[in-house]
C-alpha cells in the first residue's frame, strides 16, 4: 500500500504559508484500494461544475483537486486509486487472461501514451477513483476509431444517442465521440453521474456504464423481489456485464502490481502530452499538420474525430497539438489569414449539373458547398464557378492507406482501427475473411 505523510488541521495553514513539499506518495509496492478521499489530493480552490447534461436539480460547488508531483503518470495513476479491494474469482481469471499475452499490455500502453495524462486531469477534477483513467482498455483497448457491432465508437465506446446526450457533435465532418478531448470530459461526466444515480456505488455505476441505468435497476429490483443482495456481485447480469468490472480490476490490479506479475510499464512521464488549441475557423487537415511540423499519421493520432480532411465549417474549433510544438502553431496560425487556410480549386459548372453531382464527384456534400461558397439556395448557373476545398477531392493516392500486419492482427482489429468493415477489406484486397493474416502482410486500406 502507498505511505502519505498525512498533515493535521492544526498544522495546515503553516503548511500552505511555507509551501512544505511532504505528503508525497511513496512508490505503491503493492496494490490496494481505499474508500477515503486519498491523501495526496489537497482541495485549493472552489469551481461550479456544469450539470447542464446532469439533470440534477441545482448546481452544487465542486473542489478540484491538485495533485503532488509524481514522477511518471503511473505513479499519478497508482496514487488515486480509490475503489474497494475485492476477492473474487472472476477477477483472478481475468488477470490470467492479461497475463498469458503480455505483449497486448505492452500495446495498450504505447495506444495509452498520447492519452493517459488529459484523462487523469479530469479523473482528478471530478474526484472519480483513479482506475477509471483505465477504463478505455475494457472499452476500446485505447483506439480512438474503435467501433462496435452496436455503433458505439472511441475510447469511450459512446453509442450515438448517448454522445449527443453528452453533447459530442456528430456529422458528416466529425464525430465527437472520437475526440480526445470531448470524449473524456463527457466520459467522466457520465461515470460521476451515475456514482450519484446508485449512491456511490462505483461497481454499479460502472455495470450501468456497460448495461445502461435502466438494466441494472431492472436487475436490482429483480434480486429485492427475491430477498437477493443487491451489490453488483450478486446481480443477474448479462456475461459481458459480469465480466466488465473484473475486467477493469484486473488490469488496474496488474499494473499497480508490475514487478509482481513480471510485466514492464513504459515510462511515460507526467507532462501534458498536448495542448488544445482554437483555431477559431475551418482548416484544412493538411495544412494544420504543416504547421505542428508532424505527419497527417502523427497528427490524427491526437485529432482522430475529423471524418474529412478538413475540420467542420461550423466547428468545434479545435485541435490537439503536441505541447512542444504548440506555441509553434499558434504562431504559425496567427500569421495565416483565414481565407488561406484552406486549399481550394475552382469549378466551372458545367451544362446539366447541379451540387449534388458536384458534391458527388469532389465527395463532398452539398451542404459543404453552399457553405464554401455563400449561396443561400441550390440555383447555380452553367459558365459561373464554385469554389471546392482540394482536399475534399476524391483521389486514389488520398484514398489509399497501406496496412502492414503486425503480430496477431485479425481482420476484425485492423477494420476497428480504422473505422470500416471486415468484409470491405477482404474485398479491396481480393481475399477471404477465412484467410489468415501474416505479420509484414501488406493491406489495402481505402477510407471514405
Amino acid at each position: 500500500m502507498s505511505a502519505f505523510n498525512s498533515i493535521s488541521s492544526s498544522k495546515y495553514l503553516l503548511y500552505l504559508i511555507i509551501l512544505i513539499t511532504s505528503g508525497c506518495a511513496e512508490k505503491a509496492s503493492t496494490h490496494a484500494f481505499i474508500k477515503e478521499p486519498h491523501p495526496s489530493i489537497i482541495e485549493y480552490t472552489k469551481i461550479t461544475e456544469d450539470t447542464s447534461s446532469l439533470q440534477t436539480s441545482s448546481s452544487t460547488e465542486k473542489t478540484k483537486p491538485i495533485s503532488f508531483a509524481h514522477a511518471t503518470v503511473w505513479d499519478r495513476l497508482f496514487s488515486l486509486y480509490a475503489l474497494p479491494e475485492v476477492e473474487n474469482k472472476k477477477i483472478e481469471h481475468e488477470i490470467q487472461r492479461y497475463l498469458k499475452h503480455p505483449e497486448y499490455i505492452t500495446k495498450i500502453q504505447r495506444r495509452a501514451e498520447p492519452y493517459l495524462y488529459f484523462i487523469l486531469e479530469q479523473i482528478e477534477s471530478k474526484q472519480i477513483p483513479g482506475e477509471l483513467a483505465l477504463l478505455p482498455i475494457v472499452e476500446s483497448a485505447f483506439k480512438p476509431h474503435a467501433l462496435s457491432k452496436s455503433k458505439a465508437s472511441g475510447l469511450w465506446q459512446f453509442m450515438p444517442a448517448t454522445g449527443r446526450f453528452f453533447g459530442l457533435k456528430q456529422n458528416w465532418w466529425y464525430d465527437g465521440r472520437k475526440d480526445i478531448y470531448t470524449s473524456t470530459q463527457a466520459a467522466t461526466t457520465y461515470l460521476k453521474q451515475l456514482s450519484k444515480t446508485f449512491d456511490d456505488d462505483w461497481f454499479l455505476a460502472l455495470a450501468a456504464y456497460n448495461a445502461g441505468k435502466g438494466n441494472i435497476r431492472k436487475a436490482i429490483r429483480k434480486n429485492k423481489n427475491n430477498d437477493l443482495p443487491t451489490d453488483y456481485w450478486s446481480l443477474p447480469l448479462r456475461q459481458e456485464t459480469e465480466n466488465y468490472v473484473p475486467r477493469l480490476l484486473a488490469i488496474a490490479k496488474i499494473l499497480a502490481n508490475s514487478e509482481a506479475y513480471n510485466i514492464s510499464l513504459l515510462e511515460i512521464p507526467n507532462t501534458p502530452h498536448f495542448s488544445v488549441v482554437d483555431i477559431n475557423s475551418q482548416i484544412d487537415l493538411s495544412i494544420a499538420a504543416e504547421m505542428a511540423n508532424v505527419s497527417l499519421d502523427e497528427f490524427f493520432i491526437l485529432n482522430p474525430a475529423f471524418k474529412r480532411s478538413s475540420t467542420d465549417p461550423d466547428g468545434p474549433f479545435h485541435l490537439l497539438i503536441h505541447t512542444e510544438k504548440s506555441e509553434e502553431f499558434k504562431a504559425k496560425l496567427a500569421q495565416t489569414l483565414k481565407k488561406d487556410r484552406m486549399k481550394w480549386v475552382r469549378h466551372q459548372i458545367k451544362a446539366g449539373e447541379n451540387l449534388g453531382i458536384i458534391a458527388k464527384k469532389y465527395n463532398t456534400s452539398v451542404n459543404a458547398l453552399l457553405k464554401g461558397n455563400h449561396l443561400v439556395n441550390s440555383n447555380i448557373r452553367a459558365g459561373k464557378y464554385l469554389l471546392i476545398p482540394s482536399s475534399l477531392r476524391k483521389t486514389d493516392k488520398h484514398n489509399k492507406h497501406i496496412y502492414t500486419v503486425k503480430k496477431g492482427d485479425t481482420f476484425w482489429d485492423i477494420a476497428r482501427q480504422f473505422d470500416v468493415h471486415s468484409k470491405d477489406i477482404a474485398s479491396w484486397n481480393n481475399i477471404s475473411l477465412n484467410k489468415i493474416l501474416k505479420p509484414g502482410q501488406k493491406l489495402i486500406i481505402r477510407k471514405s
